[in-house]
């Protein structure tokens, strides 16, 4: 059975596209995540952003797809939750990506 994933594509007023991703990104669901990042960037090389602060486990092909498409990019900005800068930092990922803990929650808030 898939994971749930879902994914949402916007542009900001500036024209900057955003992907937004909420659920789990794995190999069962790569080629829907890679497909909106493709969609959302496709005809220019301009700065991305990639929401992945409501996403809570991203596996390695996630990893892959947000490598693969820094290359295809003059910025990616990537926005995820605090427990998952850790997998940025010792992937490499934020060393040629701008990554950016996400605000907590209110929820998170009260913990």
């Amino acid at each position: 059975m898939p994971t749930p994933l879902n994914l949402s594509t916007v542009r900001g007023a500036d024209g900057t596209p955003k992907v937004t991703a909420t659920g789990e990104i794995d190999l069962s669901n790569i080629h829907r995540f890679t497909e909106a990042l493709n969609a959302a960037s496709a005809g220019t090389r301009g700065p991305l952003t990639i929401d992945l602060s409501a996403v809570k486990y991203l596996d390695s092909a996630g990893i892959n797809a947000l490598f693969d498409h820094a290359d295809e990019v003059d910025d990616l900005h990537v926005i995820v939750h605090p427990f998952l800068i850790p997998v940025f930092t010792i992937s490499g990922l934020s060393e040629i990506a701008t990554v950016e803990p996400a605000s907590p929650t209110s929820d998170e808030i009260g913990r």
